[in-house]
């Protein structure tokens, strides 16, 4: 089985039973964030996680093996279309040197990790409308001189 059709087959059992990310990742006891990007493909899962998510969804072994498998990270577009996913390009597109140049002020020469890397998405209450809190943490990684 591939990611795609493990994919396709996790979010199928997710909405038959009516389960929320949460509710999947407290059985690999993970976060929901880091397991709802390895059940959309795009990270793995050691065994004992792969093993729970599977038996949460009421899926098979094959499931839970494709789970194991390490992705391949790429993407079918260069900006998908969805308007959620296409505004993160909008922000980037128009705060990426600001975020570049303010790591670099704070930190020197160097890169922001995705390897070494957690985020947390949370609902922040507002009378003028409730905000979505995105919290991102990377570990700094200077470039170096040889």
């Amino acid at each position: 089985m591939n990611k795609t059709e493990m994919k396709e087959a996790i979010l199928q059992a997710k909405s038959g039973k009516g389960l929320t990310w949460g509710d999947i990742a407290k059985s690999a006891g993970l976060s929901d964030e880091f397991v709802c990007s390895a059940c959309l493909g795009m990270n793995h899962l050691e065994k004992p996680q792969a093993d729970a998510v599977a038996k949460t969804l009421g899926l098979g072994g094959e499931i839970s093996a494709a789970l194991q498998c390490f992705p391949t990270k790429t993407w079918d577009r260069p900006i998908p279309t969805d308007p959620l996913i296409y505004r993160w390009y909008e922000m980037l597109n128009v705060y990426g040197e600001t975020i570049k140049e303010m790591i670099n002020e704070k930190f020197g020469d160097g890169i922001m990790s995705a390897i070494d890397f957690t985020m947390n998405i949370d609902r922040q209450e507002d009378p003028k409308g409730d905000r979505v809190l995105v919290t991102i943490s990377g570990k700094f990684l200077p470039y170096k001189s040889w």
